[in-house]
């Protein structure tokens, strides 16, 4: 935790709404025009991300593709659901070694949640088009598609 606490002073992260701290690095000064209706957007943001281990990120999702980068500490467990509630897809980012990879991408749209496997994990996350919380809904404020996934998929249920 010690390293945890550490990174979280030198980035100068802050507490986010999903859990776990963030900080934007890059908001793109280039817009774009999503096809989907949505005004215009930053054509990309990117955000340091770190979750301990008394910490993770809740189920949620972003209309925009978001890309997941690892930086340090333990994999990170990646979890994907489509909008559907169709099956769960477990992902681990990190060094490669024991099925991780240094990169995910979790399509625009799709449900998402995280926890660390160790003590911490450091990632950075790119969304493109850019984040907007205009864009952003947490499972929880859908108690409908919150208990269906807590039915169909207990093992990450308390990521609601």
């Amino acid at each position: 935790m010690q390293r945890a606490q550490e990174l979280i002073r030198a980035l100068r992260l802050q507490p986010h709404p999903e859990g776990g701290h963030y900080r934007e690095i890059h908001r793109s000064t280039l817009g774009v025009h999503p096809d989907d209706g949505r005004r215009a957007r930053s054509a990309l943001t990117l955000i340091y991300f770190l979750l301990d281990a008394h910490g993770h990120s809740r189920w949620h999702r972003v209309m925009s593709d978001e890309t997941w980068h690892y930086v340090e500490g333990a994999p990170l467990e990646l979890f994907r659901v489509d909008a559907a509630l169709g099956e769960c897809e477990r992902m681990l980012v990190g060094a490669l070694a024991d099925g991780a990879e240094p990169a995910r991408v979790i399509p625009a749209g799709h449900w998402q949640a995280a926890r660390t496997t160790g003590s911490y994990t450091l990632v950075s996350c790119a969304v493109g088009p850019g984040f907007d919380f205009a864009d952003f809904a947490m499972l929880a404020d859908h108690p409908t598609e919150a208990e269906q996934l807590r039915r169909r998929f207990p093992g990450v249920a308390s990521l609601v």
